[in-house]
């Protein structure tokens, strides 16, 4: 059998690679810049430490606190946890500098065979696909004969541009690394801030996120606002000027965020996963974890479907997924819309911060990763404070 070959090495890549090799299934890991860091927030939730095999040690910083700022400073102070309570419940911050390399190696370890290169064209035919690129520091181009492809090459995946498909609705995200001094730092001992306003983040929201040694202050803007992103950033270091006062940026880091799924994430003979099938959730924008999920999906399908890999066959990845996930995208990316629309609706988002209902609900979605049924009682206490603090702001505006 031909190799498969999979297109970008990073979480998702590596482990759409490391699932393939241990199944015994040839595999090609071909990475533009080994040396390339994903700019990256880099919050994980602890279930993927035990689901991915994960070591705990790479959990640069466990989160148990999150604190969200409303355009007028207005707090919602949050506890990490879930339905229950009693269990180590945190969000784990990471650095893309440890995280990437490490599940690369695990793939290298399963036998995937990585190549340092700069793919160019895909030509998708009756017995495989024949891949061209060109290596690294080199001017040659090369050929491979591989019997698919799992494109997982980010937001501006060269393996869908080679499949001619548009690029899909993104926002550009900004980061500084700054170091503190250390009773700075002690500010964010366990604690992450995100800061709602036009003036930092327009559809998004503006972070502050502790590592182990520095803190990462970003922001993040939508389709035609990419221009407007350093002016936000210098906004928000403004705003948290007291905060981070003696601290030293060391690194700036800048990168597209795609904000809606493809129509199509499976074809002849190719899959997409993570960035490169705009699989980030709307809302908080989370992405490594969707990556190395549909990467591992994709690769199981594959591995199922082997030698066929027509369209039918690798469609089973495109329907399960959405099968399983498709409210879950849906009722994230309306809660973006109407929770970021406006000044006065990023208010009305704090104040559903607030209610205990809601922290607990989402944090027990977002850690065990499962929609978790509402009681409705629950449902009903939630949509009275909803209704309630939709009142009170629209009325204080004069509408």
């Amino acid at each position: 059998m031909k190799p498969v070959l999979v297109v970008g090495a990073s979480v998702g890549g590596s482990v759409a690679a490391s699932t393939l090799a241990k199944a015994g299934v040839p595999v090609i890991l071909l990475e533009r810049d080994l040396a390339w860091v994903k700019p990256c927030g880099g919050a994980l939730p602890p279930i993927a430490f035990k689901e991915f095999d994960i070591p705990e040690s790479l959990i640069s910083r466990k989160v148990r606190r999150a604190i969200i700022h409303s355009p007028t400073e207005r707090l919602a102070e949050i506890e990490v946890t879930g339905l229950k309570k009693g269990r180590d419940e945190y969000v784990a911050m990471t650095c893309r500098e440890e995280l990437d390399p490490y599940l690369r190696l695990q793939a290298v370890r399963q036998g995937a065979e990585l190549i340092e290169g700069k793919l160019t064209d895909l030509k998708v035919h009756r017995t495989g696909v024949t891949a061209k690129y060109v290596p690294k520091n080199s001017r040659e181009t090369q050929t491979l004969e591989v019997e698919a492809v799992i494109g997982a090459d980010g937001a501006y995946s060269t393996t869908a541009k080679l499949l001619g498909l548009p690029r899909p609705p993104y926002c550009v995200a900004i980061q500084h690394r700054i170091r503190l001094p250390q009773e700075k730092m002690a500010r964010w001992q366990e604690t992450a801030d995100l800061y709602l306003g036009q003036k930092v983040s327009p559809d998004l929201y503006a972070w502050a996120f502790p590592k182990s040694d520095h803190l990462a202050v970003g922001c993040g803007a939508g389709p035609g606002k990419a221009h407007e992103i350093r002016q936000m950033l210098h906004n928000l270091k403004e705003r948290i000027a007291p905060d981070i006062a003696g601290g030293e940026v060391f690194l700036e880091e800048a990168h597209a965020l795609p904000i809606h799924p493809r129509d199509h994430i499976a074809f002849e003979r190719v899959m997409l996963v993570g960035d490169a099938a705009g699989l980030v959730v709307g809302t908080s924008g989370e992405g490594i974890y969707w990556a190395m999920k549909s990467a591992r999906r994709a690769a199981e399908t594959l591995i199922k479907a082997l030698p066929d890999t027509s369209l039918k066959a690798l469609q089973r990845y495109e329907k399960s997924w959405w099968q399983e996930y498709r409210m879950m995208y849906r009722f994230l990316q309306w809660l973006q819309r109407w929770g970021y629309g406006s000044e006065r609706q990023m208010e009305v988002f704090t104040d559903m911060c607030r209610n205990q209902d809601v922290q607990r609900l989402t944090f027990e979605s977002y850690m065990y990763k499962q929609m978790t049924p509402v009681p409705w009682v629950a449902q009903m206490r939630m949509t009275a404070d909803i209704l309630a603090a939709q009142a009170r702001h629209f009325m204080s505006a004069g509408v």
